[in-house]
This record gives structure tokens, sequence and C-alpha cells, in this order.
């Protein structure tokens, strides 16, 4: 986002708190029950909360913390939460099952990544190459006849954002049968990390800051595929706003929204002003503040709050989950998307 562009973001997103302020006076603060998943991509969240942007627009913003997203979509269709920050792909399966819920935001871009460890690691670079189809399948094929099984790879669960982008950087990509090739577990994110941590898994797809953690205990890993190798423009968390057009979301969703797309800009262009907020939420405090500023200022080009930039890499996401049977069918992918309150606040 472009400073000027971000200056009127700022300016309407002052006046849209104003005015919900002014609305709110005596009267009760709007509650935001906010449905996440622990990941530097939800990190926009740990900003309004710690610099106190929502509740100086009036709004009681409750932070409901899941382990993936399909875990906070059970909860978003049974309406016990208001607004979702997660990956994007498990809000077509709601809305494919009947869930009003429609995207306003992006916030994490490439985020996901492929780290591998042991043999799967072999002969890898420590930085990140960029290893060609060809490369990728020797390094598969070479790994099962040593080890004399298939890697197992830790993601996610079926129908989560990095169980489908592994699948698609393996079959799309790399021209490999995933069923063939890989065993993929699917677990929770801190599990996917403990596992990789402890050796049960050969491989992992996980997000900052796991990937800086692992970085430090195990100088070993190495980065079998890049957020940019899996999918250029990869669609990483967004922000979603359940039953946007309902009158209570009047209230507080156009000031929610241009803090959230405040916050965004920061982490993206001075993260070390968000370490607090993003340490305290991450890690209870407990990790070190070097490790939350590095994970920080490597996700830092990745923010990027326009939402019609994902929508083409969405669409293709969903075509490979109706061609590889996880989806029923597609669905219309515009359809989830909000693009007007995004383009409101930032012309």
């Amino acid at each position: 986002m472009t400073g000027s562009v971000f200056g009127r973001v700022i300016r309407r997103g002052l006046y849209a708190m104003t005015a919900v302020i002014g609305l709110c006076g005596s009267v009760q603060a709007a509650t935001v029950r906010v449905g996440y998943i622990p990941v530097i991509g939800s990190a926009p969240l740990f900003v309004m909360q710690g610099k106190n942007w929502a509740r100086d627009a009036g709004i009681d913003m409750q932070l409901v913390r899941f382990q993936s997203g399909p875990q906070a979509i059970q909860a978003l269709v049974s309406g016990k939460i208001d607004a979702y920050v997660a990956g994007v792909l498990p809000l077509l399966q709601a809305r494919a099952h009947g869930a009003d819920v429609k995207v306003v935001a992006s916030a994490a871009t490439e985020e996901l990544e492929i780290v591998s460890r042991g043999a799967l690691a072999d002969g890898l670079p420590e930085q990140p190459a960029g290893l060609g189809a060809d490369e990728v399948r020797q390094r598969f094929a070479d790994f099962a006849t040593k080890a004399g099984h298939r890697p197992k790879i830790a993601a996610q669960p079926l129908g989560s954002v990095p169980d489908t982008l592994l699948r698609y950087w393996l079959k799309v990509r790399n021209g490999l049968d995933p069923a063939q090739v890989a065993d993929i577990v699917g677990i929770d994110i801190d599990a996917a990390q403990q596992a990789f941590l402890a050796g049960a898994v050969d491989g992992a797809i996980l997000r900052e800051p796991a990937l800086t953690i692992i970085r430090h205990r195990m100088p070993g890993m190495r980065v079998l595929a890049s957020g940019h190798d899996l999918m250029p423009g990869q669609p990483g968390s967004v922000l979603a706003i359940v039953n946007e057009d309902a009158p209570d979301r009047a209230a507080w969703k156009n000031a929610f929204l241009a803090g959230f797309v405040k916050a965004t800009h920061l982490l993206a262009t001075d993260p070390e002003q968000a370490e607090p907020y993003v340490q305290q939420a991450l890690g209870g405090g407990m990790l070190p503040r070097d490790i939350i500023i590095e994970a920080l200022k490597v996700s830092a080009h990745d923010y990027v709050s326009d939402p019609a930039s994902i929508m083409d890499a969405v669409s293709k996401l969903q075509d490979f989950e109706v061609q590889s049977g996880l989806l029923r069918k597609a669905e219309p992918v515009a359809a989830l998307f909000d693009l007007e309150s995004y383009r409101q606040i930032a012309q």
C-alpha cells in the first residue's frame, strides 16, 4: 500500500472510529467475537488490541483462539463468532453450507512454507534455492529408496489451507500424486511444530513464528519449498465478517475494518513496533523478543490488505480442491469477497 493510499485509509478509519465512538457515547460497546489461529497472519488483531484501537472505537473485541481454520469454521457456522481471521479456503466450504460470510480484507500472503529434516533435507542449502520439479521428484524418490517408506509430512486438517497447498504443490507444481509419495498427517498447528521438532515427521508445512523457532532450535532444518515456491501470491490469513449486512454490524464493521487495515500496514512497515503485542498473544510473553522480531521482519513484505489481490489464487486452489475430490463443487469465489468495503476505506 502506498503512503498516500494508507493516509486515506487512516483518515477514513479515524472518521469511522469517531462516528462509532459518537454512537456509543453512554451506551454499551459493540461486542465482536473474533475467531483466529495463533500465527503471525493474525497479528493485526494483536496490534489492534495492544494499541487499544478497537476499544477506542467503541468495540469490545473478544479474541477466540482455534488451532485450525476448519475448527474456527465450526464456530462460525454455529454463530459463536462474528468475525474470522484465518485461512480463506474453509470459508468457501462454510458458504457451501449456507453461512453468510464475506472476506473484507487480506492480511498475510505467501506465509506457509514446507520445512524438512533428516534424509528429506539431505543436500539442501541453508538458504531456500527454489527446487525445480525434477529435483523435487528425485528427492522424494531417493527418500523412499533410502528409508523404505514415504516421508511423513505434518499439515493441518483436510480442507485447511496448509493441507490443500501441500497437495497442490506436490501435484500441480511437481507432478506428484500426494497419495503415492507422502503420508500427510493432519494435526493442529502446535502439534505439527512439536512433531517436526521431535522427529516424528520428516517434513511439515508451517507458518511464522513456528518457522523461526525451528530455525533456531534445529540448525539442520531445511526449507523444501518457500511460500512463493508453493504458489506465487499464495493466499493466507484473511479478515471475514459473518452476516455483514445485519443491522447490528453497522455499529462496528467499518471501524473494525479500518483498524485492521491500519494494523496490517504497521506490521508491513514497522514490525518492531508490533513486537510486544505479538509476543504476548502468541507466546504468552515467553518467546524471546528476538525470535518474534525476526519472525515479524521475515513476514513484513507479505502483508497485503487488498482482498482483490488474492482472488485469482483462491479460485485456483478451489478448482484444485474440486478436481481432487476435496470439495463437491466450486462456489462462486466473487461471492465470497466484499471488495467495496475495502475500496471505500482506501479511496
